[in-house]
């Protein structure tokens, strides 16, 4: 479908087959649950472990089935959504300081493409480095964005408000994504700005390697990522809080002849000897204080107290605000299936997500499982199952997919590997979205993959999951009047309420179509398909938390 929008309001949609048949078995209207990055790139591994579980519609082929009978089925419902990471210009911008109408030309670019793709959400890196991309009176303008840390855009304009603007224009959903503690990164080239906490709180602050990194261990290390976090979430419309996988960083070898070499992107397998971080004193302080716990549990309590205060936090100050954490893609060493291999974040980067999905710290877990189907030591099905498995108290699983990898080096993946994935994710019942890791891959259509996934996994738009955990009560239904337009169906659309999104099923001659459109729209016309009219609709209204209301008919 084809959505046009003008200045009046009105919304404009191009019939045309709508595809979802291929969805609508794996997803339904209500979540199966009780009644709730920027990314280091997986390591090889090694040794043969046992096979991956069997893959049941791993490749769903084209699917243009007719949706027929009386009234339409649910609603399909799948998150499904791409990272657009700020640091190093991975995604957006393309190079830091474009003046800003360059650099919203090339935002509303990637929303587009998000849209024609048939995403609901994106995940948009608003924190790279203890800075921002929007004004904040706690950190400093990113140089990503401007070309020097603390350097206001000029002419001043706020890039978060726009994302979030433009975005909830489309009907896509804003997720603002935070790196919790790294304090500067390799690919930084101006000094640290002022207001910068390596200079505003320099004992929180660690070299470690090419980095900075706040101690995890340092409570006000903590208060100010909570800080920063809440403040967005009080100020902006976001949809959800993001956290990637950088909690105490992942290690780099012991300085040797050249020189600590920095291995966040390439985390090590072996028993190279690795450069401890340096929380010696923090950790002293915790003793010398009544503490017990051994460096590697204290390590874990730190993170921990973080992870369960933005829960809280975030849900005191906005109760539909979802918070999302994408951890890396291998759980804790006693736990794994057998045969999985790799590294492990819950004794090198202190992360314990296994625990956060026991405790219901979060609304989704997006674990990067950036290995292929095939891979044994890491194959995607096994660690997709596994993290279904710790997931006892119902909440989203959404894996991250490493479309990115879709490149030209030898590790390359092809374009039918994502597509594969995302049929192992919809073969599972309890998996419902996934997020691609980058925008790039699909903004380059790189080896034909977002054609691929149009034609094949998105051939129609879906809701976002709902999350009853966080409140269960419908909206009201809106109101729906229909009259001939010239060049189709025209709705007028009233009541919205507290939704966002409406759901639209529309019946063309016997088959139905569906479709979603912002809430905030008064006027929907359906195009005719061939001379084929719209006779009927069905629509209901959805809000924040993806509950949906009663649904209301209307025809010719």
């Amino acid at each position: 479908m084809v959505l046009a929008f003008n200045a009046k309001r009105r919304l404009t949609i191009a019939a045309a087959a709508a595809g979802v048949a291929a969805l609508m078995g794996a997803c339904s209207s209500t979540p199966t649950v009780p009644a709730a990055g920027e990314a280091a790139a997986p390591p090889s591994g090694g040794g043969s472990g046992n096979a991956p579980a069997p893959v049941t519609a791993a490749s769903p082929a084209p699917v243009q089935q007719r949706i027929t009978g009386e009234q339409p089925p649910a609603a399909p419902r799948e998150f499904r959504a791409a990272w657009v990471s700020t640091v190093a210009n991975i995604d957006w911008p393309s190079r830091s300081n474009l003046p800003p109408a360059r650099q919203q030309a090339e935002a509303l670019a990637i929303l587009d493409r998000a849209k024609a793709l048939h995403l609901n959400a994106i995940v948009l890196q608003v924190r790279p480095s203890a800075d921002a991309i929007y004004p904040s009176r706690l950190e400093p303008w990113s140089e990503f964005l401007t070309g020097q840390q603390g350097k206001a855009p000029e002419p001043a304009w706020d890039p978060l408000a726009f994302w979030i603007a433009q975005a909830h224009a489309r009907g896509l959903e804003l997720h603002a994504w935070f790196n919790p503690y790294r304090a500067r990164h390799s690919a930084a080239r101006t000094p640290n700005a002022r207001e910068h906490v390596a200079n505003t709180r320099p004992q929180v602050v660690r070299q470690y390697g090419k980095f900075q990194w706040m101690d995890p261990g340092e409570e006000a290390a903590a208060q100010q990522t909570l800080d920063v976090i809440l403040d967005v979430v009080r100020r902006y419309d976001i949809d959800g809080v993001h956290i990637d996988d950088y909690f105490y960083p992942y290690p780099i070898e012991a300085p040797g002849a050249n020189g600590g070499e920095a291995a966040l992107d390439a985390p090590s397998n072996g028993n190279k000897p690795e450069l401890d971080f340096p929380d010696g004193a923090s950790y002293q302080r915790y003793l010398q204080g009544g503490g017990t716990l051994d460096r590697a549990n204290w390590r874990r309590q730190n993170v921990n107290q973080l992870i369960e205060a933005l829960y809280t936090g975030i849900h005191k100050e906005k109760s539909w605000v979802r918070f999302g954490i994408s951890p890396f893609g291998i759980g804790r060493p006693d736990r794994r299936p057998p045969g999985i291999q790799g590294f492990s974040q819950y004794d090198k980067l202190y992360a314990d997500a296994e625990l956060w999905l026991q405790n219901g710290w979060l609304d989704y877990l997006a674990p990067q499982l950036y290995w292929p189907i095939a891979q044994q030591p890491q194959a995607f099905p096994v660690l997709l199952d596994y993290w279904l498995g710790q997931n006892k108290r119902g909440r989203h699983i959404w894996p991250g997919l490493y479309t990115s990898r879709i490149d030209d080096s030898s590790k390359s993946f092809s374009a039918d590997e994502i597509v594969q994935q995302v049929g192992v994710m919809r073969s599972r019942g309890n998996a419902n979205g996934h997020i691609h890791f980058s925008m790039a891959a699909l903004m380059q259509n790189r080896k034909g993959v977002s054609d691929h996934l149009k034609a094949t996994s998105y051939q129609g738009p879906a809701l976002v999951p709902a999350s009853p955990w966080l409140g269960s009560e419908a909206p009201p239904p809106p109101t729906v009047a229909v009259k001939r337009h010239a060049s189709g169906l025209s709705l007028t659309l009233g009541n919205a309420g507290r939704a966002t999104h409406l759901a639209i099923w529309a019946h063309y001659g016997e088959e139905w179509r569906f479709n979603v459109v912002p809430a905030g729209r008064s006027e929907v016309v359906l195009t005719d398909d061939n001379g084929v009219p719209a006779r009927s609709v069905v629509v209901s209204a959805v809000d924040r938390l993806g509950n949906e209301s009663p649904r209301v008919s209307a025809a010719l």
